[in-house]
């Protein structure tokens, strides 16, 4: 049994909670997992302890009623679209659309970045734009590099644009989301997929035009960061043995490079016994060629996604794959052969000083039996490397470019081995390119079966998910692992916050207090009162704390005046999406800090007034479009 209480206490306890909350979150003291956890443990326990009984005499601050955010549809929606997110980058799906911007000699490299900003933007739309930033960071540098462009004058204006983008559909952002499932909560119905796109878009335009012409003016010219990219872009040598059905056979060679492998530099090609310099124009690849080529990491991994021919040999793939074994079924092999297949990664490894290793040749250790890796290359500083791999005598601080399965790489890490050392973040999963049509074909149909009505937007994405799974896309690890837990925990936790505020009247005090300002009665004024304040909260808080915060509080304003509460909704929608003005306000905004050099106050320099650019465009929506 609880204790009975006067309801006003309950009302000032979740305002102490809510305060609480926002001085927490804005601090970052503690892990904004540790705070959604501590909030709604507070919440569980004070509804518990004092109950807050309805008409009917049921506890409205009960575990059921606090609890029900986490099987909230939006909230499961939000996860099953990063799983589909990470699905597409896994196969590399945007890959083609991508290198058309890069490859293209046609295509002026300044036109190229609007077209990259625009591609990101329309994205956004429809995908977790966190992990299209991270795609577009390295293509944004290259052609950085090529038109002598600072990184500082193009980061910025990608991680706004993939912001903007987010402003158009329900799917754009999980902030979206959140707002209809918040509205459904209060007892009205659900956003529909396209129901702000037509504002959406004249923000996101209006925001682009910004982006591409005054926000480069505004950020500092920093020093190119062409140095730091081309010392980290580390280059491997690595051996490419040409068999006799290989479709390198016959190749000829065509301004320095061989036309199915343009990004590596091949050094060196042993014919028969014979060394083959450069150049190679006019020479044509035979059978049992023995080419020495340099690349990047990245290079490399593309050529071993593609084509696992060209670099490695069957009992190679077998390493790998962990199929060596002849043991078992046909069946439970190929089964294991597809899930290994799946988690095989690259890794870096360096030769200490004290490793046995040195002075042997990566033949002589033989990397196969002993780790159950295989040697793709070797990178080594001091001089250019021009012989066979396996005759590569290693020396200290030689850095190796090694394929394995995941256990593999993992347990000589975890055994402690002095002889090799696994590079920290050097493990990348392999992408699966000839998965790339399964996962494009199940996100359009996903996105198709959403817009239209046929499935909710949360059937739509968790089935999507499960199929991309089911189809090999990724597998059940990697899904989990898409699954950003401080989203989980913190929707989870500000959803009970929200339905404590409107259980106890929370709400309704806040709205009543907005109320008093003189213009209280004209719904255009108050609208973008709201936007404004929504807007500074979102650059101090998370964006889906403040949606879910400021969607019952908006919703009691409108009904209060009289005004259309889908409307003021929408405004928390846009208002919460508008995280320009500092690097904590969005998950991009930190992502392309780093890259482009820049500091705290460069963000408010130049978010500042985008966010008063949309403020003002958003007033002007406000009276011709929606009529407020």
């Amino acid at each position: 049994m609880g204790l009975v209480i006067d309801s006003s206490y309950h009302m000032w306890f979740v305002l102490l909670v809510t305060a609480a909350a926002v001085y927490f979150f804005a601090r970052e003291k503690y892990p904004l997992e540790v705070t959604s956890i501590g909030i709604l443990t507070s919440l569980l326990l004070f509804g518990q302890i004092f109950p807050l009984p309805d008409v009917n005499g049921r506890n409205q601050l009960d575990a059921y009623h606090l609890l029900a955010g986490f099987a909230n549809p939006a909230l499961l929606a939000v996860l099953a679209l990063l799983v589909m997110g990470q699905a597409i980058i896994r196969t590399d799906s945007l890959r083609p659309l991508i290198k058309f911007f890069v490859g293209n000699k046609y295509l002026p490299p300044k036109i190229a970045i609007f077209g990259i900003l625009l591609f990101v933007l329309g994205f956004s739309a429809f995908l977790n734009n966190t992990p299209l930033v991270i795609l577009a960071i390295p293509i944004m540098q290259a052609i950085g590099i090529s038109a002598g462009i600072s990184d500082s004058k193009t980061m910025m204006p990608l991680s706004f644009a993939a912001i903007l983008g987010g402003m158009m559909t329900l799917v754009g952002s999980s902030t979206n989301l959140l707002v209809s499932s918040a509205m459904v909560e209060l007892g009205y119905k659900p956003l529909a997929f396209f129901d702000f796109l037509v504002p959406g878009a004249i923000l996101a335009a209006v925001g682009l035009v910004y982006v591409v012409i005054i926000l480069p003016r505004l950020v500092p010219e920093r020093q190119s960061l062409k140095q730091a990219i081309e010392g980290n872009e580390k280059e491997f040598v690595a051996e490419l043995d040409v068999t006799a059905d290989s479709i390198l056979v016959g190749m000829e060679c065509v301004n320095g490079r061989f036309p199915a492998l343009p990004e590596l530099d091949v050094r060196l090609i042993q014919r028969k016994g014979h060394l083959i310099l450069p150049p190679f124009e006019g020479y044509t690849i035979e059978a049992n060629d023995i080419m020495i080529a340099a690349a990047t990491r990245q290079s490399l991994a593309d050529v071993l996604s593609k084509f696992p021919g060209f670099l490695l040999s069957e009992e190679e793939v077998k390493v790998i794959d962990g199929t060596e074994e002849e043991d078992g079924d046909d069946e439970a092999k190929n089964d294991l052969e597809t899930t290994v297949e799946e988690t095989r990664i690259l890794a870096e490894l360096m030769i200490p000083p004290a490793s046995r290793l040195v002075e042997m040749t990566i033949d002589q250790v033989d990397f196969q039996r002993q780790y159950g890796i295989v040697v793709l290359g070797i990178q080594r500083r001091a001089r250019v490397v021009r012989r066979t791999l396996g005759r590569i005598r290693l020396e200290p601080g030689d850095v190796l470019l090694v394929a394995g399965a995941q256990g593999s790489i993992n347990d000589i890490r975890s055994k402690g081995q002095t002889d090799v050392i696994v590079l920290s973040g050097s493990k990348k999963e392999l992408p699966l390119p000839k998965k790339a049509p399964i996962a494009g074909l199940i996100f359009i149909i996903t996105i198709l079966l959403a817009s239209t009505g046929i499935l909710s937007i949360a059937v739509a994405s968790i089935t999507g998910a499960v199929l991309l799974v089911a189809t090999g896309c990724l597998n059940i690890r990697q899904a989990t692992r898409a699954i950003d837990r401080k989203i989980l925990l913190l929707v989870g936790s500000m959803l009970a916050l929200g339905v404590a505020l409107q259980a106890s009247g929370g709400a309704t005090f806040i709205a009543d207090l907005m109320l008093q300002a003189p213009f209280a009665d004209k719904p255009l004024y108050m609208a973008a009162l709201l936007f404004i304040i929504v807007a500074l909260c979102t650059n101090i808080l998370s964006n889906n704390a403040c949606a879910i915060l400021f969607t019952p509080i908006a919703m009691n304003m409108a009904v209060n005046m009289g005004a259309d509460p889908i409307v003021f909704a929408i405004t928390v929608i846009f208002a919460a999406n508008c995280s320009f003005a500092s690097p904590i306000g969005y998950k991009t905004n930190l992502l392309v800090m780093g890259p482009g050099h820049y500091r705290f106050r460069d963000f408010m320099k130049a978010g500042v007034p985008l966010v008063l650019v949309l403020w003002i465009a958003y007033i002007f929506i406000a009276k011709l479009y929606y009529g407020l």
